[in-house]
């Protein structure tokens, strides 16, 4: 672990008193990882941008015709989850709020499944009892190999629901999957990385999802909503 850390943050075992020569190091590294995320998140609108608005629209649709969000992942991945069901439920401004869950939030649930059943249905479980034809399905997940994911995918296109992962490294076995619609991966082999590009592709799918929705709204009559 230790090896580990120096790699990333060399200047904290450089054993150096000299304190400017530190926060030199760290302002060095500092521009690299912003560099390199910059980088990243370039290619990922280079080569995905055109599907990322494809995306959007399909989940517009979705959300015009009454459907739902259902966001999930792991760890990490389970907090940006939680922060995308933020984003449509709070959207601000004049948007108007959608329907979005996180289905790692509520503990009871997950801790329940985990211990009486196992780990690898704590989000297809869920997604059998609340999900439904039309709704959508979001997976995060910086490996694209979780068990819990691969299965709650395949749950959600039985019953017929839009499903959209995002993952890292090559994607995994999120890429040998059948069941996803759009796969957005991250061609990266940091966690940091991966996450921080993972973030601008859901922010930017809610911005365009979000807009095309109120499009879509203003041409239903009201009667019908």
């Amino acid at each position: 672990m230790s090896d580990a850390l120096e790699s990333l943050y060399p200047f904290l075992y450089s054993g150096t008193g000299d304190l400017t020569a530190v926060l030199g190091q760290v302002r060095a590294s500092t521009v690299a990882k912003a560099a390199e995320i910059g980088e990243l998140r370039r290619a990922v609108g280079a080569r995905d941008g055109a599907r990322i608005e494809e995306c959007a629209r399909a989940m517009a649709a979705r959300f015009a015709a009454g459907g739902r969000l259902f966001a999930f992942g792991n760890g990490g991945s389970a907090t940006d989850a939680a922060q995308l069901a933020t984003l449509f439920l709070d959207p601000g401004g004049s948007a108007p709020p959608l329907p979005a869950f996180g289905l790692a939030n509520d503990t009871s649930v997950i801790t329940a499944l985990a211990n009486d059943v196992g780990p690898g249905v704590i989000f297809a479980r869920q997604l059998a009892a609340f999900g439904r034809r039309g709704d959508i399905a979001a997976g995060l997940s910086t490996s694209g190999n979780s068990e819990n994911l691969l299965r709650a995918f395949d749950e959600a296109s039985r019953r017929g629901m839009l499903t959209i992962g995002l993952a890292g490294y090559d994607g995994g076995k999120m890429a040998e999957l059948d069941s996803i619609d759009y796969l957005f991966v991250v061609p990266s082999s940091s966690v940091h990385r991966v996450q921080e590009a993972q973030t601008t592709i859901y922010q930017v799918l809610w911005e365009l999802t979000t807009e095309l929705t109120a499009e879509e709204m203003s041409h239903v009559p009201r009667h019908t909503r």
